[in-house]
């Protein structure tokens, strides 16, 4: 008997409706702050420079907070470099990146694992679990790669998955390094886009996007060829 069938209709419902509701409430806090825009980034950009020397550390925090809730990491990023310039923003940036996808991932795990895992059944998760211990960090890395998905919102579903926080930052810390440098150099360059350093941010973008597409269609091929020979392979007489 696998841990769905020990599910009871209830215990089932409970699970889909806490799923249902940490869904929603991601959504509609995708769309205040990434689509209707509530938050002044410009505003919060002023505030930070304002605090004089402290000013990296206090927007990296604020940076860490606010991609936590959708605000885009590449507006986050131009500011640090518009702020700090390339080499100081760089890190600042990189360390919003760290601190975005642990707060993500402890807010995804504490709210969602208990009812991912109790509609998975126990077989299913110890499967999942095994994956995580083996390549868990370097999903976190690929995802990063991966042109066109919001890491905030990955990151709360990895955390709903049971990604260790370990994992989650340093996955976070060298999966983002290049996109890191690129934005940041971009906002550090807004004043003359044609200057070598904005080349050279464009160059490290297209690298990255095109190992990300090439390893999210190697990972694709090989979950599909995996789920194939599970088909194929025969149940094995318990007899026998």
């Amino acid at each position: 008997m696998t841990g769905d069938d020990q599910l009871s209709p209830g215990s089932r419902r409970l699970h889909i409706a806490r799923l249902a509701l940490f869904a929603a409430g991601l959504a509609v806090m995708f769309y205040l702050v990434a689509v209707a825009r509530v938050i002044d980034v410009d505003g919060v950009r002023g505030m930070v420079a304002a605090t004089g020397a402290a000013a990296p550390f206090a927007y990296l925090v604020v940076s860490a907070v606010l991609g936590a809730v959708f605000v885009p990491g590449p507006l986050l990023a131009a500011g640090s470099g518009l702020l700090f310039g390339p080499l100081v923003g760089t890190f600042v940036t990189l360390g919003s990146a760290v601190g975005t996808a642990t707060i993500t991932s402890f807010l995804g795990r504490r709210a969602g694992r208990e009812s991912a895992r109790g509609l998975l059944g126990a077989e299913r998760a110890q499967r999942i679990d095994a994956q995580i211990e083996r390549r868990g960090m370097w999903a976190v890395v690929g995802q990063r790669f991966v042109p066109g998905i919001s890491d905030a919102l990955a990151s709360y579903v990895f955390g709903a998955f049971g990604i260790p926080l370990w994992q989650m930052a340093v996955g976070a810390l060298i999966g983002s390094a290049p996109r890191a440098f690129v934005y940041t150099a971009l906002g550090a360059s807004i004043g003359d886009l044609s200057a070598p350093l904005a080349y050279t941010a464009i160059a490290v973008w297209c690298v990255t996007a095109i190992i990300g597409a090439f390893a999210a269609h190697r990972g694709y091929r090989s979950w599909r060829g995996r789920g194939t020979r599970r088909e194929t392979v025969p149940d094995r007489d318990p007899d026998h």
